[in-house]
């Protein structure tokens, strides 16, 4: 089972469209596919169609659990309307998370050990993680084989990017292990100063983390998201899709790897 975070303490860069296009990719091969919303606003799940605020069990659940067994963890998981991929859903109750339990011990791992007890019912899991560092976002980076940090190519992006690289440099040295990560320049507009100019500047500054394409900018990713579908089901055909598409060829190449 291959595990991928998608995180970024910036919003709106393109977090739950990279989660759910390349789950929808990865699900039209065959795969078994895990989706885990750790954002309590819990965009992820509004995108598959539930109502965060009424889901009968959620993630927040997961981290009451005493033991971590498929038959203890199956029951949060929900099923989506397409063929392949289940989903841990959010709720709003994640946030009191850092607040009521973020300083018993072992809670950074709870994710990490619910994942292992369905090794053998996925064969991916993407984290779609909140934009702000705390158990939610420890959990998913603790519990991931790679990191995916989606950029949009503009300049306050990029500060949120430095943000996000020294949260995983202070983590790398609290575990003595580093993170695989490739970022992902998304909503690249070739026709703008600014998209160009941010694209150098990545592959200038991480040359060896960021993925040598961009992902275009493509109201598809829109019209799917209002059909509660990937873009890949809505809209094959599309340059999205087809940038995705070459990213999960990376990806898929970097894990052989690993």
């Amino acid at each position: 089972m291959i595990v991928w975070s998608v995180a970024n303490q910036k919003g709106g860069v393109g977090k739950t469209t990279t989660t759910i296009t390349l789950a929808g990719l990865l699900s039209k091969q065959g795969k078994r596919v895990l989706l885990v919303d750790t954002d309590p606003h819990g965009s992820l799940t509004t995108y598959l169609g539930y109502d965060s605020d009424a889901v009968s069990a959620s993630l927040f659940d997961l981290f009451q659990l005493k033991e971590f067994k498929p038959e203890t963890v199956k029951p949060i998981i929900l099923q989506s309307n397409v063929e392949g991929i289940d989903i841990i859903p959010a709720h709003m109750s994640l946030a009191t998370l850092d607040r009521v339990m973020g300083n018993r011990s072992g809670m950074g791992l709870i994710l990490k050990r619910a994942l292992l007890a369905l090794r053998s019912e996925y064969d991916y899991v993407l984290i779609d993680c909140p934009p702000i560092l705390g158990v939610m976002m420890v959990n998913a980076l603790a519990a991931s084989n790679r990191i995916l940090i989606p950029v949009q190519t503009e300049f306050l992006a990029m500060k949120g990017l430095e943000r996000m690289v020294r949260t995983l440099t202070i983590m790398q040295k609290s575990r003595n292990k580093g993170f695989n990560v490739t970022i992902v320049p998304t909503m690249y507009d070739k026709r703008t100063n600014a998209s160009l100019q941010t694209l150098t500047q990545l592959k200038r500054d991480y040359p060896d983390q960021v993925w040598n394409s961009a992902i275009p900018i493509d109201t598809k990713f829109r019209d799917a998201s209002l059909k509660h579908l990937p873009v890949s089901h809505f809209a094959a055909g599309s340059r999205g899709v087809f940038a995705y598409k070459q990213l999960l060829l990376h990806l898929e190449r970097l894990a052989v790897d690993e």
